[in-house]
């Protein structure tokens, strides 16, 4: 290697960044034991923001164009420095690059279900998910907060962080909402303005801003959600006695088809919500034998009960079960021989 490029490595003239990919927030300019050449020619493309950082310390920022390096444009490294006059020579300062640039399709979401007051519910456990942008604001508070003097700085190192920001803010807009989860679905717009007001704040405080929040999704856990979906259906049945009868109605067909149906269907509802009468009447009618219209058994002609421990016969023309003693059939009036 020749001495002149031995020493043309010392100095540096020319200072930029060419952003290696998508997701990079912050970037450390290699030096590598180099001084920075009075005059050089700084670089700053659109999307970026420079920043000189001489002992820790920030100092002068600068904005997309093409500087050169002299003291009237850095006042405040010319202060750290001790400039009195023009410096001639090459210094020594960290520069740092900042992507400005948007970083959208950022997702966040609830890994686990947070427990919230609900005013219609009480306490529900309540699952949501979303997206967001943000980008870096104020290079100087992002340095010292979160890149401090890392080579590189990317999303993936802040997300878990912003993630779990954003679900603070989550609970508290939902929880200052006063809104019912069932009325959530019909809000969630509102509820992202909330979200992100609540959230700014802590954005800020990593020289960092908000810039678009969505919420796409409120749910609540699986057994929670069945749960509400059994008292929807409740709700729309409406009055059980009216539903049941109304479903007896519907089976009576399909029962009187198969043999002892009726009576098992009978049995069922009638326990289970009192219909017997209803029941009762339905079975009767589907099951009786028919009688002739405007005629009456007179009561000379009706048999006595059938005890359960007397002999019984039956009729000769409906095979009703009568008692021994009948002389007429109390179902047909048929006379007994």
């Amino acid at each position: 290697m020749a001495l002149g490029d031995f020493l043309r490595k010392q100095f540096i003239d020319v200072i930029q960044w060419t952003e290696s990919g998508p997701g990079v927030l912050m970037h450390r300019f290699p030096m590598r034991d180099m001084e920075i050449q009075s005059g050089a020619q700084l670089t700053v493309r659109d999307s970026q923001l420079a920043l000189f950082v001489n002992e820790g310390r920030a100092a002068d920022a600068f904005g997309p164009g093409l500087h050169t390096l002299v003291t009237q444009n850095m006042p405040l490294l010319t202060n750290l420095m001790n400039w009195d006059k023009m410096f001639e020579s090459p210094f020594k300062s960290d520069v740092y690059f900042f992507s400005t640039r948007v970083q959208n399709g950022q997702r966040w979401g609830t890994q686990q279900p947070i427990t919230i007051r609900d005013r219609e519910f009480g306490a529900v456990r309540l699952r949501a998910f979303g997206m967001f942008a943000f980008r870096v604001a104020n290079p100087a508070v992002f340095q010292q907060t979160v890149g401090a003097t890392d080579a590189e700085y990317t999303v993936a190192q802040i997300e878990p962080q912003l993630r779990n920001a954003i679900i603070g803010g989550f609970t508290a807009a939902f929880a200052n909402a006063n809104v019912p989860f069932l009325d959530m679905a019909a809000n969630q717009a509102q509820l992202a303005i909330q979200i992100g007001t609540a959230v700014q704040p802590a954005f800020e405080q990593l020289g960092l801003k908000l810039e678009t929040f969505t919420v796409e999704n409120l749910s609540l856990p699986d057994e929670l959600q069945k749960k509400l979906d059994e008292r929807i259906s409740m709700n729309i049945i409406g009055d059980m006695r009216t539903y049941t009868a109304y479903q007896a109605a519907q089976s009576i067909p399909i029962a009187a088809a198969n043999e002892g149906g009726m009576a098992g269907l009978a049995a069922g509802l009638g326990a289970g919500v009192g219909l017997g009468g209803v029941i009762a009447n339905a079975f009767t009618g589907a099951t009786g034998a028919p009688q002739s219209p405007g005629v009456a058994v007179p009561p000379e002609r009706m048999a006595p009960p059938v005890s359960p421990s007397a002999e019984s016969k039956f009729c000769i023309n409906c095979g009703a079960k009568l008692p021994s003693i009948a002389k007429f059939c109390s179902a047909c009036g048929t006379a007994q021989g």
